[in-house]
């Protein structure tokens, strides 16, 4: 049986980050957590290239934009939506990962979520860095990976 598995290699790799300025303290920390996996697994980060939007709503035409460029071999969105006293919340939730979903398969290029989505502002602390790791790291590393997995097929 032939096994393709991606490695966590960023060596060569380009990736696109598309980043929110809406909770930009906690954004912040995602992209430094984001391009220091990238520098750890190998790759320059030179080959960064780092977009920033007003709101995670707007991160998926711009993910769309970066990976249809032919540009990036992935592109990792980042941003921060924290549950508020509205229904808000849900809507940009939502709205922008099925965005980000559609991005991937409408472009055929990796474009991993590292969008947080929490109850409290303590909560986006824990997964910007601190307890419960970083996020922006996580969709990172999903981002390395699944464009070696690609280049295998």
């Amino acid at each position: 049986m032939k096994r393709i598995e991606g490695n966590l290699s960023a060596a060569g790799q380009k990736i696109g980050i598309v980043a929110s300025r809406f909770n930009d303290f906690i954004v912040n920390r995602l992209i430094g957590g984001a391009e220091d996996c990238f520098v750890r697994h190998g790759g320059n980060s030179e080959d960064l290239t780092l977009t920033f939007v007003p709101g995670a709503f707007e991160i998926p035409l711009v993910a769309l934009k970066m990976a249809e460029s032919g540009k990036y071999d992935a592109v990792v969105c980042l941003g921060a939506v924290i549950r508020g006293a509205t229904p808000h919340f849900d809507m940009v939730a939502n709205e922008s990962a099925k965005g980000i979903a559609a991005a991937s398969l409408r472009s055929g290029v990796p474009v991993t979520n590292g969008i947080l989505t929490t109850d409290s502002i303590e909560q986006a602390i824990e997964r910007a860095g601190t307890k419960a790791g970083n996020k922006g790291a996580d969709a990172m590393i999903s981002a390395i990976e699944i464009v070696n997995v690609v280049k295998g097929l």
